[in-house]
């Protein structure tokens, strides 16, 4: 039997009726779909209940209002039960959508997708993320309310509130989130931990047996446990959770998967499959639910739950006040503020920008995107972000910046060594929707990093990626460090922006590219090299400006019919013009095209990319020390990739180069094998 908050019986059943309203709203939608989760929103409704109807601060009727709690169903397969309290609470969220559970073009997919329109704060679902995600919210909210809160405006308050899952605890990816939070003492985190004891193939007693609580005390968290189906217990615990403000809090609440199925509570059966019409029926009767009909919702649960709608609209008209006077005292501040909610910044912090020459010595493309960094850090008080342990190797702290620490959150972030954990904590902090994160790593360990990258992109979140030591280029360290599948397999991320500028001069146009949020609306990969190149002479080739094409003609023919195509990436453009320079000696006409972004160029028209890649020159030669994948789209059947299609090597980068072929007498070679075949 469920225990309630109420201080009356009447208000107890109220708090009853509330709950099964929304277990069985996940059951019926669950049913009518024939596909979904009816375990976890059966067993968690009373804790959510208690949350959002007593603790969770928030404007339905504008879910964007920036101080608002946050909410984050880790538990990703229990949606329907974000769903239901969403559309009970008032939320533009029809009943009819959530009748359209799982199906075609719905707002009510079977994992939740951000839409922030509708209350959902993130792409939840793949096991780890949302907790992770949620350790960026906090991030973001401290950064904020340090830089803008000021005596007597407390502007940034909010809380982050969860419910997470046995298979949450188990994920890597949750330890590492978990041990930073703990590190950060933050405070404002409140995680309900449904401990049902139940996994997809049976007992948790199968493969998880640790001491959740213990491992979480450890790591300087403020440790809790409850039963789930008290209220009043669940209710008392998030009051000690938000009372505590050093460190974050993990709720452990025992709960009943399928709770109230006769045939299928505290079993795995409840857990990813309709529970079928006769145990819906059995369920139904059990807790004194009318079989019909369908998705019913009493008056009285959706008048306690549309309160949400006055209180949330109470709760802004003060913020909105505390605001005004704000900007009275603190006009500056409550200016560049204002800027960050509405996304109003210009571009004003471009104007001091390192200029790049041909008679500068050579730079590695990773210095020079350090250098950006460090002359628009003043004037972007947006960007925030650091490395995992390699802000030396990557370039991106920012001089006279604050370190983001217990206490004292500033805009360098030190994420130590936990590249997966650092991809969602960046997108908790770009889901502030006023911040713009960073993180940098090797581009190795982008593959630790894959699945927050991944949700980056399905939520266009803008995120960018600094990936350093970017090739075989980085030498000695060997074949561990050297990425070569990793370019392929970053470019095959939908909505996903990768670019690897060619020099420092288009190492500025990257960034001033990918700090535009109206040309770049999602996550960008920076790729970068950690050996110095050459400075191009722009007075020679053509403009570095040309980088947001994503591919532009760099040396050309001199007016006369191109013979060959030689096409280009990174540190590999300036080996293809020392091909160039060979070949126009010898007499043969060639054209050298950069492609720092295969994304961005194939947003172009079909007349641009024509014009770059001439149809009628079948002799192409494509050059990446990197995986061949992907680069036959741009040479052809007739032309040549000149690649690496194992793994690197131990040795002094220029060696490393000459043993694989990217050399200029190479790229020679295959020119002049690519044209005599294409005659």
């Amino acid at each position: 039997m469920t225990k309630t908050i109420g201080n009356t019986p009447a208000q107890a059943e109220l708090d009853a009726l509330c709950v099964n309203t929304l277990r069985f709203l996940a059951v019926d939608a669950v049913e009518k779909a024939n596909s979904g989760h009816p375990g976890m929103p059966m067993g968690d409704a009373p804790m959510t209940h208690a949350l959002w109807t007593h603790f969770l601060r928030h404007n339905p009727k504008n879910p964007g209002w920036p101080n608002r709690d946050r909410f984050v169903l880790s538990a990703g397969h229990g949606s329907m039960l974000l769903y239901s309290l969403l559309h009970l609470t008032g939320y533009a969220l029809s009943l009819d959508e959530l009748k359209k559970f799982r199906q075609w073009d719905s707002l009510t997919p079977g994992h939740p997708e951000h839409h922030p329109e509708i209350g959902i704060e993130t792409t939840t679902g793949p096991l780890g993320q949302g907790f992770a995600t949620g350790v960026g919210m906090a991030m973001a909210g401290q950064y904020l309310a340090s830089r803008y809160n000021k005596p007597g405006f407390e502007l940034f308050n909010y809380r982050v509130f969860g419910v997470t899952s046995d298979g949450d605890m188990m994920e890597g990816i949750s330890n590492e989130a978990a041990s930073i939070a703990g590190h950060l003492q933050l405070g404002s985190i409140v995680y309900l931990y449904s401990d049902n004891k139940i996994t997809i193939e049976g007992s948790t007693d199968l493969s998880f047996t640790e001491d959740v609580g213990a491992r979480f005390e450890a790591l300087g968290w403020h440790v809790q446990k409850v039963n789930g189906n008290d209220i009043t217990a669940v209710s008392s615990a998030i009051s000690s959770g938000v009372a505590e403000t050093k460190r974050p809090s993990l709720i452990i609440a025992r709960t009943n998967i399928g709770f109230g199925s006769p045939g299928k509570q505290d079993s795995s059966e409840a857990h990813g499959a309709p529970l079928g019409k006769d145990e819906v029926k059995l369920a139904k009767e059990k807790l004194g639910w009318p079989l019909q009909p369908e998705f019913h919702i009493p008056d009285d649960a959706l008048g306690f739950y549309r309160k949400a709608v006055a209180n949330g609209e109470a709760t802004q008209r003060a913020w909105d006040a505390l605001f005004a006077a704000y900007a009275k005292e603190h006009a500056e501040l409550a200016v560049e503020l204002k800027s960050l909610i509405n996304n109003e910044f210009g571009s004003a912090y471009f104007a001091d920008l390192p200029v790049f020459s041909a008679s500068d010595p050579a730079i590695a493309t990773r210095s020079a995107s350090g250098k950006v960094l460090n002359a628009i850090a003043a004037k972007t008080p947006f960007l925030i972000g650091g490395s995992a342990d390699l802000a030396p190797s990557n370039n991106t702290y920012l001089k006279g910046q604050q370190n983001f620490l217990p206490g004292t959150p500033g805009r360098n972030l030190h994420f130590g060594v936990r590249e997966h954990a650092m991809g969602a904590l960046l997108n908790g902090m770009a889901l502030s929707g006023m911040l713009v994160p960073y993180g940098g790593t090797f581009l190795v360990f982008s593959d630790y990093m894959r699945p927050a990258i991944r949700l980056a992109a399905l939520m266009k979140l803008k995120v960018i990626y600094v990936f350093t030591h970017d090739s075989i280029g980085l030498g000695e360290d060997g074949p561990t460090h050297q990425p070569i599948e990793h370019l392929a397999s970053l470019r095959a991320i939908p909505h996903l922006t990768v670019l690897r500028p060619a020099d420092a001069t288009e190492t500025v146009e990257a960034w001033k590219l990918s700090l535009n949020r109206n040309a770049l609306p999602g996550p960008v990969a920076l790729i970068l090299t950690r050996q110095n190149l050459p400075v191009l002479d722009r007075k020679k080739y053509a403009p570095a400006e040309n980088l947001s094409k994503g591919t532009y003609v760099l040396a050309d023919a001199a007016g006369k019919k191109v013979d060959v195509i030689i096409i280009a990436t990174g540190s590999e453009v300036s080996v293809a013009l020392g091909a160039y320079d060979k070949l126009t000696k010898d007499g043969i006409n060639a054209r050298v095209v950069s492609m720092p972004s295969m994304e961005l160029f194939e947003a172009g028209s079909a007349e641009y990319k024509d014009s770059v890649l001439l149809p009628s020159v079948t002799a192409r030669v494509a050059i990446e020390a990197g995986s061949p994948m992907g680069w036959h789209r741009y040479t052809g059947l007739k032309g040549a990739v000149i690649g690496i299609e194992r793994f690197g090597a131990s040795a002094p980068y220029k060696t490393i180069y000459e043993k694989f072929g990217l050399t200029i007498d190479n790229v020679v070679q295959k020119a002049l094998s690519v044209i005599s075949d294409n005659r």
